[in-house]
């Protein structure tokens, strides 16, 4: 059960009459990485990582599960389509899962750091996070070896992390690395956890890129930080090394193609029990064109968004069967959708002239729920939902990632609705606002190489 005097989830929903009804106008803060918002500006950080090398400081921003016991394996792989078969120290790996019918609660990385106390550990957002974490009590509850401690983000935690995470990336980043470590980097394998050395204290390396590029996330003991940022830092002087800030680093998954919050399918039968215990302050809000008295339209399979390659039937867990019959007959395709200019330049004119503006376009990201579900057309009928949107400054395009019917191809157009109609009741929304269409181009996920070769040659 939830902590005494909060109210759950399922009360919650009671109280409002239905999840669509409290998702769409519960209050949910705007989520700021807990780093200072820019350096030196958004958009010269952000062209750091596709020109020089970035340095993203990701300490603060997301939660941690620290994870141990002897029976933690076979809890985590009942729950998870994610196979363990060869899941070992020095692997990390993005941890998902699925409610009974095969949709999406969240996803997460899985550092397996070493053997024994607090070995392995979660990171992403809670929504993930909150779902093992209720499995790890029922498990402990039914005699199970399995333990956990629970990190929140530098927003909700007094004092500091357990570890600094710092990641390098960008098209310098190994020739910075080569300077910090007297040598050539040390070569370690997609996913893979080295061990190296940077101003003589030990790190451990996660091969990997979070904004389309290759790069390095070394992280270590809190009291290290300073001594291993200075090194990182100076090292990268003569390479014109940026700190990328709160506001640049929201808009990486744009590149990367990740989906950073899927909307959670936990309002099934198979959650009730999930439903009593989380509290409904956890569950976030969801925001944008999308409207919908069916809570089943907003859900999304792992193919739905790209994380089909998480997906191993090697072994029984919560949501196989239906699972299985969506890797056979898969709807949807991620992509990204590139914003046609004039439709944009229209949205940010709306706010200066005279009469009722279109829903206010943030820059970098346009974000304003935890989760952003805005309608996707193709001859006024829906084909899709558009998640993240923002402008990358490097590209100078206003993008979003979506999921699509898979019959849609790349270079066709659709529109995504912008705003709200109805307009919810939630603060982050503009009380004032008209929805409108923004042509966009379907391309793929990670978009680059389409975006440079194809999309700017045709445009």
């Amino acid at each position: 059960m939830t902590e005494t005097g909060t109210e759950s989830l399922a009360q919650a929903i009671e109280r409002a009459g239905s999840p669509i009804e409290l998702l769409r106008n519960q209050n949910w803060p705007a989520f700021t990485f807990p780093v200072a918002p820019e350096f030196t500006n958004w958009r010269d950080e952000q062209r750091a990582w596709s020109t020089t090398v970035a340095l993203m400081d990701q300490s603060h921003h997301m939660t941690q599960l620290f994870l141990d016991g002897a029976d933690l394996i076979a809890v985590l792989s009942s729950i998870s389509p994610n196979t363990f078969a060869t899941f070992r120290p020095g692997v990390a790996k993005q941890l998902i899962s699925v409610n009974q019918d095969g949709y999406i609660i969240g996803d997460g990385i899985l550092f397996y750091n070493a053997e024994g106390p607090e070995g392995l550990v979660l990171i992403g957002h809670h929504i993930l996070i909150d779902w093992v974490r209720f499995n790890i009590e029922k498990a402990q509850d039914a005699g199970k070896d399995v333990r956990y401690r629970l990190e929140a983000n530098s927003h909700m935690r007094q004092g500091p992390p357990t570890f600094y995470r710092y990641e390098l990336q960008g098209p310098k980043a190994d020739i910075v690395m080569e300077k910090i470590f007297g040598g050539p980097p040390p070569e370690i394998k997609f996913f893979h956890i080295g061990d190296v050395t940077i101003a003589g204290r030990p790190v451990k390396a996660l091969r990997h890129g979070m904004a389309g590029q290759p790069g390095f996330e070394f992280y270590g003991p809190w009291e290290d930080n300073e001594v291993v940022l200075e090194a990182i830092l100076e090292a990268g002087a003569e390479h014109d090394i940026r700190r990328v800030g709160a506001k640049a680093y929201s808009s990486s998954p744009l590149e990367s193609g990740w989906v950073p919050t899927p909307f959670p399918a936990v309002f099934d039968e198979d959650f009730a029990e999930y439903r009593e215990w989380l509290p409904a302050a956890r569950i976030g809000s969801v925001a944008g064109s999308l409207h919908s008295d069916d809570i089943h339209d907003f859900y999304m399979t792992p193919f739905d968004i790209g994380l089909g390659r998480s997906v191993r039937f090697d072994h029984d867990f919560h949501g196989r069967e239906a699972l299985e019959r969506h890797a056979e007959n898969q709807q949807r395709r991620k992509v990204t959708l590139l914003w046609n200019s004039e439709d944009v330049a229209a949205v940010v004119r709306s706010q200066i002239e005279p009469g009722t503006p279109a829903k206010f376009l943030d820059f970098p990201k346009a974000r304003y729920g935890l989760y952003q579900m805005d309608e996707v057309l193709r001859g006024g009928e829906r084909v899709g939902i558009s998640t993240d949107a923002g402008y990358v400054a490097f590209d100078q395009l206003y993008m979003s990632l979506a999921t699509l019917d898979t019959g849609i191809r790349d270079g066709e157009e659709v529109e995504v609705v912008w705003g709200e109609d109805p307009i919810s009741r939630k603060d982050s929304v503009d009380r004032v606002h008209r929805q409108v269409r923004i042509r966009a181009t379907v391309a793929p996920a990670p978009f680059h190489d389409y975006a440079r070769t194809v999309y700017r040659s045709d445009s």
